[in-house]
């Protein structure tokens, strides 16, 4: 195993660990901050702005999983 595909795989492990952080954070964002220092709506813009990256991350991690863990053609190499 050469060493370019240990580094994508260990990046598309770390970007499945972020896609949780940001869904995380919007979750809190939209669910369970209650500080009357930020206004409700900017939280809503915040929090569904961190969710609906984080669903996009996590199609571009799934598809970079399985390009990187489950592509046959790449184990020849």
């Amino acid at each position: 195993m050469n060493e370019n595909k240990i580094l994508q795989q260990i990046s598309s492990i770390f970007s499945a660990f972020m896609v949780v952080f940001y869904i995380g954070i919007g979750s809190y964002f939209l669910f369970f901050f209650n500080l009357s220092t930020i206004d409700k709506s900017v939280r809503v813009i915040i929090g569904s702005t961190f969710m609906f990256y984080g669903v996009y991350r996590a199609f571009k991690s799934y598809v970079q999983i399985k390009e990187t863990f489950f592509n046959k053609e790449n184990d020849r190499e």
